[in-house]
């Protein structure tokens, strides 16, 4: 097996740097050549993490013969995913925010040096879209082969329910090595396993083995946490500084209550990779920093009856993964195994716990809307007994529900320790930021596969 080596490549909808960084964790030998985002935030903090600031134009404007003195070999494409999701209009290519894709694959055929490989990545829902037929047209027109993917980054041992869609195209003479795939959508990485040292996930869906019963061997929340959890003898959270939480007795006599803090009541700067500085810097003195991320009690008691818990550590049930990736499709997360069908749209926030095995997928408006955004974490333990009840909203007052720092979506994401924002990136545009990206680990695994030559 032989890799395409000395690669120029375009990045378009570059983003916060996803696609760059899974090139690297891929270990692909080649070189950026330039990278196109219209958003200036964004190209902030691209410019911030890789010294490079993306080009800012609109690229509706770029010509063919602008395009061929890039010599690229590559591009890599994540276009906006609006106009494809459940919750948009679903305009599809008459989105204006489709336009500027459909523009730059028109420009192909016109090209003297055309790319030899494209990548594509978008939201599930973009497949069944009339901009998907027009891309597969362009692409079989100028000779390119496709191979098309729906993965999760459950599939890869992370605890993160995102399931996206893929396209990898090549030109001949270069090839696939699993050429069986060709023309095809696969909603497994069994292709991409013979150059992988990771195992596939049981319970993937295949072409050859349909659906089977999931072995739940992704990691836990907890490894993924800025601030190791550990429960005290109060079952509360408490963290490896192993500072007083702040649990108040009510004046009754009755059982403790959360203060309006849901961590430490008072944290000092800690060494090492758990270091909040930012959150650190933009808190009171007398303030631990992961109360700015507690969930008000206000919403809890607004939002409790839509509440469910994810408890997938002490999951027993068989539960197709086919199933788990349909919900996430439709934006209906599964707290419940046996809830019935109709019934999903009511569970549209989800409780995790730090030994849960999977969290919901986080969207821009994450920490600005409580429901279908995204996960929230329960710093504080509950008898669970190994069954999967939904807790009442007095219950939820005791869980200490705090949302994922941006820090923690990151590391969601795949994105490394030395990913940082710039210091004037609001803490709301860092999840915005973030719910836009992608997968490192299953991008970085795609690729290999793609990069990869046969002999």
């Amino acid at each position: 097996m032989e890799e395409v080596v000395n690669c120029r490549i375009l990045e378009f909808y570059s983003g916060i740097g996803g696609m760059r960084y899974s090139l690297m964790k891929a270990g692909i030998k080649g070189e950026v050549v330039e990278a196109f985002d219209i958003n200036d935030t964004a190209n902030d903090v691209y410019q911030h993490n890789f010294n490079h600031r993306p080009f800012q134009g609109n690229i509706q404007t770029l010509t063919a013969l602008e395009l061929d003195k890039y010599r690229a070999d590559a591009w890599l494409l994540s276009p906006p995913c609006q106009p494809y999701t459940r919750q948009g209009l679903q305009k599809h290519s008459a989105d204006a925010r489709a336009f500027s894709f459909i523009k730059i694959l028109e420009l192909i055929p016109h090209m003297l040096q055309p790319p030899q490989m494209l990548f594509v990545e978008n939201v599930v829902g973009f497949e069944t879209s009339d901009t998907h037929e027009q891309m597969l047209e362009i692409l079989r027109k100028i000779g390119l082969i496709t191979q098309e993917y729906i993965l999760s980054p459950l599939q890869f041992g992370i605890p993160y329910s995102r399931p996206r869609y893929f396209c990898l195209a090549k030109r001949e003479p270069l090839s696939f090595h699993n050429p069986s795939y060709n023309n095809k959508l696969v909603f497994t990485p069994d292709p991409l396993i013979m150059l992988e040292s990771i195992k596939p996930m049981d319970g993937e869906l295949s072409q050859d083995n349909g659906l089977e019963e999931p072995n739940i061997s992704c990691q836990p929340i907890k490894n993924f946490l800025e601030i190791e959890p550990l429960f005290n003898q109060h079952g509360a959270l408490s963290f490896i500084n192993e500072y007083d939480v702040s649990m108040v007795d009510s004046e009754d006599g009755s059982d403790n209550t959360w203060n309006e803090g849901c961590g430490p009541k008072d944290m000092e700067s800690t060494t090492g990779p758990n270091k909040i500085v930012e959150e650190i810097e933009r808190s009171d003195a007398n303030k631990s920093p992961l109360d700015n991320y507690c969930v008000p009690i206000s919403l809890i008691e607004r939002w409790g009856s839509a509440m469910g818990i994810l408890i997938y550590h002490c999951f027993t049930s068989r539960f197709p993964l086919f199933r788990d990736v349909i919900a996430c499709i439709f934006n209906y997360p599964c707290a419940f195994h046996d809830c019935p069908e109709k019934k999903l749209p009511q569970h549209e926030t989800d409780i995790v716990f730090p030994d849960s095995k999977r969290c919901c997928c986080f969207t821009k408006s994450y920490h600005r809307y409580v429901k279908g955004t995204g996960s929230v974490l329960a710093t504080s333990e509950v008898s669970q007994n190994g069954s999967l009840k939904k807790p009442d909203i007095c219950s939820l007052k005791h869980l200490g529900l705090r949302y994922f720092t941006p820090r923690e979506v990151a590391n969601l994401h795949s994105f490394p320790e030395d990913f940082h924002f710039p210091p004037h990136i609001s803490i709301r545009q860092q999840y915005a930021l973030l719910g836009n990206s992608m997968s490192i680990t299953v991008v970085a695994s795609l690729f290999r596969y793609m990069f990869a030559q046969p002999s």
